[in-house]
C-alpha cells in the first residue's frame, strides 16, 4: 500500500505538535519502571466502583503513570485525587461505540474538561468511516478538538480491528488534519485490540507530529515494549503494575 498517496488524498495541511508529546520513544535504555511515564492507567468497566477508581489513582501516583483514564462520571473525582501530582486526569468520550453526533461528543468532552480532564480519548464515528463519509469523520473530530482547545489533548480512537488498512490510514490522516494530538488503536471493547502492525502503520501515517497510543490487550512488559518499539508513545493498560514490574 502506498501510504503517502493515501495520506495526500485527505491531507492538505500539516499539524505540528510538541515532539515531547507526539514523537516515538527511544527504547534503548528504557527500564520497566521508566515505562510507567508512557502508560495511561485505565479502568473502564461498567461495574467500576468508587473504591476501584480510588485504587487505580493510588497506583498511578505510586508508579508515576502518564494518566488515569476513566469514564466521564468519575472524572471530577479522579481530578481531585490526582491534584498536585504528575499524573494527568483522562476521560473517554462517546465510549465505546463512537456513534454519537459531533455535537454530543463536543458537549461530553467539554463537560469532562470542566470536571478536570486534561486529556480526552474520543471514539471516531466508525460507521462514517465505513461509509466513506470523510467530511463527517473530520467534523466529528474537529468538534471535540475545538471544544477543549487549550484545556485538553485529544486522542482519537479509530478501532483498528474494524477497519481495512486503507481506512486506518485515511482516518489517521483526517485526525491529524482535524487537529488531534494522538491517534489510538482500540477501545478494548470490540473484536480486537492493539497490534504491532497497526501501531507501525499509524506511526508511518502521522509521522512525528501526532502521538500514537496502543490500547487493547497490552497486558505485559513485553507487550508494552513491542508497542513502543513499533512507534507508540503512549500505551493504554489496566495491567500497569505487571508492566512496570517487568512481568
Amino acid at each position: 500500500m502506498d501510504i503517502n498517496a493515501i495520506t495526500h488524498e485527505v491531507i492538505n495541511e500539516v499539524f505540528h505538535n510538541d515532539p515531547k508529546v507526539t514523537a516515538p520513544v527511544d527504547c534503548a535504555n528504557l527500564t520497566a519502571a521508566d515505562m510507567a511515564q508512557y502508560i495511561d492507567h485505565t479502568y473502564l468497566k461498567q461495574e467500576a466502583s468508587l473504591e476501584d477508581i480510588r485504587k487505580i489513582c493510588d497506583e498511578a501516583k505510586q508508579f508515576h503513570a502518564a494518566s488515569v483514564c476513566v469514564n466521564p462520571s468519575y472524572m471530577k473525582f479522579v481530578a481531585e485525587q490526582l491534584a498536585g501530582t504528575d499524573v494527568t486526569p483522562c476521560c473517554v468520550i462517546a465510549f465505546p461505540l463512537g456513534a454519537s453526533t459531533p455535537e454530543a461528543k463536543a458537549f461530553e468532552a467539554g463537560n469532562a474538561a470542566d470536571n478536570g480532564a486534561r486529556e480526552v480519548d474520543m471514539v471516531v464515528n466508525v460507521g462514517a468511516v465505513k461509509s466513506g463519509d470523510w467530511k463527517l469523520v473530520k467534523r466529528d473530530i474537529e468538534a471535540v478538538v475545538k471544544e477543549v482547545e487549550g484545556r485538553a489533548l485529544v486522542k482519537v480512537i479509530i478501532e483498528t480491528c474494524l477497519l481495512t488498512d486503507e481506512e486506518k490510514v485515511k482516518t489517521c490522516a483526517i485526525a491529524k488534519l482535524a487537529g488531534a494530538h494522538f491517534v489510538k488503536t482500540s477501545t478494548g471493547f470490540s473484536t480486537g485490540g492493539a497490534t504491532v502492525e497497526d501501531v507501525r502503520l499509524m506511526r508511518e501515517t502521522v509521522g512525528n507530529d501526532v502521538g500514537v497510543k496502543a490500547s487493547g490487550g497490552v497486558r505485559s512488559y513485553a507487550d508494552a515494549m513491542a508497542m513502543l518499539k513499533a512507534g507508540a508513545n503512549r500505551v493504554g493498560a489496566s495491567a500497569t503494575k505487571k508492566i512496570v514490574a517487568g512481568e
